[in-house]
């Protein structure tokens, strides 16, 4: 009898529970989307997804101005490769956007485009 009870209590208070943490999420989207919180988050994200500059990109791979396009794939290879072996998908992802945008810049010289 008193197992029952205690059963019965015990799905009472989870159900009473939940309810409670699930308004309380509501009530903090709410507020979040009237203090303008939601608006800065999402222009932080789009600001992190902007190219990276061509001096950042150079550090990370760890070339100079004047490496061959072979010396930048063997580096971003290294790189990506010991990163992956790591677990670290951060500094893989940094390392990808650092080629891209070298990339990039030498895809523009061997064009003949100038450089803004």
């Amino acid at each position: 009898m008193a197992a029952r009870i205690l059963a019965n209590l015990i799905v009472m208070g989870s159900g009473i529970l939940g309810r409670a943490v699930f308004q309380a999420y509501r009530q903090a989207l709410a507020n979040a989307s009237k203090s303008g919180v939601a608006q800065e988050t999402l222009q932080n994200i789009r600001r992190a997804s902007k190219i990276m500059a061509e001096p950042e990109a150079r550090q990370i791979l760890g070339v100079t101005e004047h490496s061959s396009w072979e010396e930048i794939l063997k580096k971003y290879d290294n790189l990506f490769e010991q990163n992956a072996k790591n677990g670290s998908f951060y500094l893989q992802s940094k390392v990808h956007r650092a080629k891209e945008c070298l990339e990039a810049v030498y895809q523009k010289k061997a064009q003949g485009t100038p450089d803004i």
